[in-house]
């Protein structure tokens, strides 16, 4: 929740600070939507509500309006969602001359109810059961990107070949290295902490111009709202300074991919650590023995909220510190699911298998959703990995293309009873349509390979 109010904002516009609110919905691809209004009439009027037309959460990357979705279709016009700002988001926007921005819940244009398969919408859902059961998740996630000393535009229009990376080397943990990207990085830092997003570090990551950004652990809309805003102010910052930042999961063969670690823990109501029993062997709750079980019996069904892309599945691969077993271990950086903070009334897990291309909200709402069923069915837990699981023989893989991670989605009945038949029918369409839009291209990789040997 941001300190930032709506008076705050009035005494900022009447006093000449602000002259531009963003007014933002989060579609499916976690991307910010909306508008900018002119700041006078956001505080007069708009700040109650405004409207999008609901085509915004049934596209694709391109903006395409695809067919086979039930909620949204040019036989049924695309009319308007309405979009209510959730003042609680409401902040400054340092990197923005005289700028402020919202998020906005998504609300069917007739009644007013929220848009079942809206992402916010989504979490809100997941959120609310765990609250009905006296508990809240804190959760926080680690965003890995790569940056370049090209612009945008630059890159482009070099049809992204020869992009020139921010580093030569690898980075990792590298100080004398990320001293040269600080421009870009101090701006990134300061400019998040200016909105209301505590941030803890950056650092370089495992290949070359490869960064990550750590901010404060917080409850679970809270963390994916900050998420959110995270990707979107990386890239106006990098823009405004003539660089370019990609958060593809994988966006060469060579070079590591990016992640979006996911932390998560329960707590009661009243802040008390749920996951925590000193008594328990790494200090591990029942509690949390369940929710850990819950993720991983449900794993393989959960795959696609983390890993939306065909891209998505190429940063699986071994010996790179993303993971390929969906195991859990203590500590480990080659399972899918890692134990931290043990002992500690910190204690958590990691989730290591999404990527930096996930929407934090559907990632989020799937996580709690398994460790919810996991709760409820008192699922027990497997005994934890040992050693390199890249090489673990007879051990649950995580799906290995979209279109195994679509179908374990579309027949989980975990998954049904927790988002609704039309929620999950909706992101099945996104999936298929994502999988049928690259089946028909041709690759790079395939006319070098075959166009003369073939």
């Amino acid at each position: 929740m941001s300190s930032y109010t709506i008076d705050d904002l009035r005494k900022d516009v009447a006093e000449g600070r602000i002259d531009t609110v963003l007014a933002c919905q989060v579609d499916m691809q976690g991307r910010l939507m909306g508008k900018r209004f002119q700041a006078e009439y956001f505080v007069e009027s708009a700040w109650k509500e405004t409207h999008s037309c609901n085509y915004l959460i049934a596209t694709d990357m391109e903006m395409e309006t695809v067919s086979g979705y039930k909620a949204t279709s040019w036989e049924k016009g695309y009319g308007d969602y309405t979009m209510k700002p959730d003042l609680a988001t409401l902040r400054r926007v340092p990197w923005l001359e005289g700028t402020a921005l919202v998020l906005c819940d998504v609300l069917d244009h007739h009644t007013h109810e929220e848009v079942a398969h809206s992402p916010r919408a989504i979490l809100k859902k997941q959120v609310k059961r765990l609250e009905d059961m006296g508990m809240k998740a804190y959760m926080a996630s680690e965003l890995e990107f790569f940056l370049f000393d090209q612009s945008y535009e630059a890159a482009q229009a070099s049809g992204y070949r020869n992009l020139k990376l921010a580093s030569a080397y690898n980075e990792d943990y590298h100080i004398f290295q990320t001293t040269k990207e600080e421009e870009v990085m101090r701006a990134i830092r300061t400019g998040l902490q200016g909105a209301g997003i505590p941030v803890e570090n950056s650092k370089g990551e495992a290949s070359a111009g490869q960064e990550e950004i750590n901010v404060r652990y917080a409850d679970a809309l809270a963390m994916a709202d900050r998420h959110a805003i995270i990707k979107n102010g990386c890239k106006e910052i990098a823009w405004s300074k003539g660089k370019a930042i990609t958060f593809l999961a994988k966006w060469n063969y060579n070079a590591a991919g990016s992640s979006s670690h996911i932390h998560q823990s329960l707590w009661s109501l009243e802040e008390k650590p749920l996951f925590f029993d000193h008594t328990g062997k790494y200090g591990m709750s029942p509690l949390m023995h369940n929710y850990v079980a819950g993720l991983l019996a449900h794993a393989s069904e959960i795959t696609y909220f983390l890993a939306p892309y065909i891209n998505s599945y190429k940063r699986f691969m071994a010996g790179t510190f993303a993971p390929t077993k969906a195991i859990w271990s203590k500590d480990n950086r080659t399972a899918g699911y890692r134990l931290c903070g043990e002992e500690t009334k910190g204690i958590r897990i990691e989730c290591r298998v999404g990527g930096s291309d996930l929407n934090p909200y559907l990632a989020f709402a799937a996580l709690l959703a398994a460790g919810i069923d996991g709760i409820e069915n008192k699922l027990e837990l497997e005994a934890p990995f040992v050693g390199d699981a890249y090489g673990g023989k007879g051990v649950r893989e995580i799906p290995r293309t979209l279109r195994a991670a679509t179908t374990e989605m579309t027949e989980s009945a975990m998954l049904r009873k927790a988002f609704g038949d039309d929620v999950i029918d909706h992101y099945t369409r996104a999936a298929e349509w994502e999988q049928e839009e690259y089946d028909r291209r041709i690759t790079d990789w395939e006319v070098a390979r075959g166009f003369e040997r073939a």
